[in-house]
């Protein structure tokens, strides 16, 4: 999406806003006992009582053989990304780290953002890796100005994340949003800077940088839509919405 009037930018705010509120709440909720579903049904709550409505609860993405299931993907340990909270039931434990993904639309713009989250103590290697990847998003975002290229923010996140010691999942990726759940451009993790689109003032984008902290192959559960990695490793996600303007990126979803 690009932005081309103050509607659209306060439209734009306002449901990043929503989103932010959402993820709150999620966050404060998360604690060993509680179960995935209970995750999804809150959000959706949420979501619908601000007069909003959940962008991935039947979204079909481009492949996909059925439309997803939830509100939020809820993505534990060694499970990458999009992990289904409703199928089947998953109980957080002590220990775990948990991806919290989710969208909605406000006024007809779409917003999205992530979250990796410790449940209760995590060990050090866990902390390491969710520090890395969360410092790789604000690197990201750091590089995404107006003249910057896509592949300023994808060198960006690698760096951080191999500096760290970790490995860039990267069959995954950022994109573009705002009037769809993805759209153009493509923003890979990995890469190299000066390469790729232009960055202009009005982009909409969603930044996602994710790692493992092992060899970060990835297989793809039989529910079409849970990427795990093929190692059993741990893997973290964080996202944010970011609007690039004149002197740099906002961060939509914070």
């Amino acid at each position: 999406m690009i932005i081309t009037n103050e509607k659209e930018r306060e439209d734009l705010i306002e449901a990043g806003e929503h989103l932010a509120s959402v993820m709150d709440a999620l966050r404060a909720k998360v604690r060993a006992g509680v179960t995935a579903e209970e995750l999804d049904d809150l959000a959706e709550q949420m979501i619908r009582d601000a007069g909003d409505s959940p962008s991935f609860l039947g979204y079909k993405p481009e492949g996909a053989a059925r439309s997803y299931p939830a509100t939020l993907c809820v993505s534990i340990n060694d499970e990458i990304v999009h992990g289904i909270p409703n199928e089947s039931e998953k109980i957080l434990k002590e220990g775990d780290i948990v991806g919290l993904d989710f969208g909605l639309i406000h006024n007809g713009v779409i917003v999205d953002a992530a979250v990796t989250v410790p449940v209760g103590t995590i060990n050090e290697e866990s902390k390491k890796l969710l520090r890395a990847t969360e410092q790789a998003l604000v690197a990201g975002i750091a590089a995404a100005i107006p003249g910057n290229h896509i592949g300023d923010i994808s060198y960006a996140i690698q760096e951080e994340i191999k500096n760290a010691g970790f490995r860039v999942v990267k069959s995954l990726g950022g994109h573009g949003v705002g009037k769809k759940v993805h759209e153009e451009p493509f923003i890979p993790n990995f890469g190299h800077a000066g390469e790729g689109p232009e960055l202009r003032e009005g982009m909409v984008l969603a930044l996602e940088p994710i790692s493992s902290a092992g060899k970060a192959a990835v297989t793809l559960a039989p529910d079409g839509y849970t990427f795990r990695t093929r190692d059993g490793s741990r893997s973290a996600h964080f996202e944010h919405t970011i609007l690039i303007e004149k002197d740099g990126a906002r961060i939509i979803t914070e």
